[in-house]
């Protein structure tokens, strides 16, 4: 019988434990939901002990699909960035801050400097736990003071697995406390936030095991006492593993919610044209870049222009507007969707810009508009990764694409000839799950590399090449849309201005 390893993905949303054979096929899932809470606008809150109370839940629906005995190791992946406090009794002191909580807007404001940027490779934005703890020591002192630990996701859980307080530097990188050339916590970002040390897990590369499974933990999930529980990763970097991505030129193409591609690198360069994080393989960083629309570009479409249309019954709605769009021609005769309906981020970071429609006409229709969103949003990948190519190691060749929007061949064909490279899709759906599963795969000692592994664990399916005939026209209609941010860009500062005032 083959040996099996488990990753857990515990994401914003819910848990999935996933069973996968040594060459990365799944065997079984299992998973649950999670609650999550939004006390006020620019609010993003979790109970942490749901992370584990989800993480025995799924866990325990997997393994009634598999046998037990076959399962050789353990590893997580996890919602990044997020965090939680707890007490000398191991006890949240408030709910875990999620990446997505942004009310530490002011401390972004006046601590976010370039040596903050330089040293942990993350521009300055309210995503980090570095600018909710100053939130927390301005507004909730008292709290802070209270707090012995701080830890993220992967911590909580590893704790709830082997009783000791230890990461993956992959997994804690994401907070902002980290200098991306040591590997190691920063004593200049500690100070400036006033941790100890001593309230911070012990760092562990990636693919190591951390320590035995304990007898409680085992007889809660329903796993034999002594299973290597394994380092692994936060899902962005997890996600690029999944997909393969271990040397320079290639990337991920994750286009969920909002979208994020990202590339390995050997060594690490500062520039405000992507996010820097710890990458899989030590001394390794994922560059990142990210455009805050996806996927959910689509649901604000079909909530705001869709409901009610004459669409196809008998096809989800989603598919009968993708085959509208094919029936418009490149650049929506003359419309450009710029989409900033949550902020820009990479590479400018401009929180006050704004979602634009450029070029409307009497002409315009609903197909328009969709097929126009479309296109944006690829194009504003290429500006991403035009600014971001002027520091990458080696130009990126190809993406290897995932997430709910890859599955619009449209869209995917789009992305291939705006970007002008080749998009293939990943061989799994769950290529977050799999680069945890990969990182337990080496843990046990079924690889001797990691790079060993994702090249036995991961493949691809479906390729899309550029179409060459399109080339000159998207050339020219992204000339069109490179101008448009940067003429519009005073006036997002003068409207969010006015709208302050207001």
């Amino acid at each position: 019988m083959s040996e099996i390893v488990l990753s857990v993905d515990s994401s914003t949303s819910g848990v999935k434990c996933i069973a996968w054979d040594r060459h990365g096929t799944p065997l079984a899932v299992g998973s649950t939901t999670l609650e999550l809470s939004i006390p006020q606008p620019g609010y993003g809150e979790q109970d942490p002990r749901d992370w584990w109370r989800g993480t025995v839940t799924a866990v325990r629906d997997c393994l009634a699909q598999i046998d037990v005995s076959r399962v050789v190791a353990f590893a997580v992946t996890h919602q990044r960035e997020s965090f939680a406090c707890l007490d000398e009794n191991d006890e949240p002191v408030r709910p875990a801050m999620l990446w997505l909580d942004t009310r530490a807007h002011e401390q972004v404001v006046r601590f976010g400097t370039r040596r903050v940027h330089d040293l942990t490779g993350k521009p300055a934005n309210p995503t980090p736990a570095f600018y909710k703890l100053l939130w927390m020591r301005e507004h909730e002192p008292e709290l802070l003071d209270r707090t012995v630990r701080v830890v993220d996701v992967h911590a909580y859980l590893v704790h709830e697995l082997t009783g000791q307080w230890s990461t993956s530097v992959a997994s804690a990188d994401p907070l902002g406390l980290i200098d991306l050339e040591t590997g190691d916590y920063s004593d200049e970002l500690l100070d400036i936030v006033g941790l100890q040390r001593s309230a911070l897990p012990e760092l562990v590369a990636p693919g190591d095991v951390i320590a035995p499974l304990s007898a409680s933990a085992a007889a809660a999930l329903g796993l034999p006492e002594g299973l290597p529980i394994v380092s692994g990763a936060g899902d962005g970097q997890s996600a690029g593993l999944g997909a393969g991505i271990v040397s320079p030129g290639m990337a991920y193409l994750n286009v969920g919610t909002g979208l994020i591609s990202g590339s390995f690198s050997d060594s690490y360069i500062p520039s405000p044209a992507y996010r820097a994080m710890a990458g899989t393989i030590t001394g390794t960083v994922n560059y990142e870049l990210f455009v805050g629309a996806g996927t959910f570009m689509i649901t604000w479409f079909l909530k705001s222009f869709a409901d009610g249309d004459d669409a196809d019954s008998s096809i989800p709605r989603e598919v009968y507007w993708e085959r509208k769009a094919s029936e418009i021609v490149p650049g929506a005769e003359g419309l450009f969707v710029v989409p900033y309906w949550n902020g820009q981020l990479t590479p400018f970071w401009d929180q006050d810009a704004r979602g634009v429609m450029f070029g409307l006409t009497g002409a315009h229709t609903t197909a328009h508009i969709y097929r126009a969103v479309l296109e944006g949003i690829a194009f504003e990948l290429r500006v991403c990764l035009e600014e971001a190519e002027r520091s990458l190691p080696a130009p990126i060749s190809e993406f290897i694409a995932m997430g709910g929007g890859t599955r619009s061949p449209v869209w995917c064909q789009l992305f291939a000839d705006i970007l002008q490279r080749p998009v293939v899709l990943a061989g799994s759906d769950e290529a977050t799950a799999l680069g945890a599963g990969v990182l337990a795969a080496v843990g046990a000692g079924l690889y001797a590399s990691t790079a060993e592994a994702a090249a036995a664990m991961t493949n691809v399916g479906t390729r899309y090449e550029p179409q060459a005939h399109l080339r000159e026209t998207y050339d020219s209609l992204f000339g069109v849309y490179r101008q448009i941010y940067p003429a519009l860009r005073p006036v997002f500062a003068a409207a969010a201005r006015e709208a302050s005032h207001g």
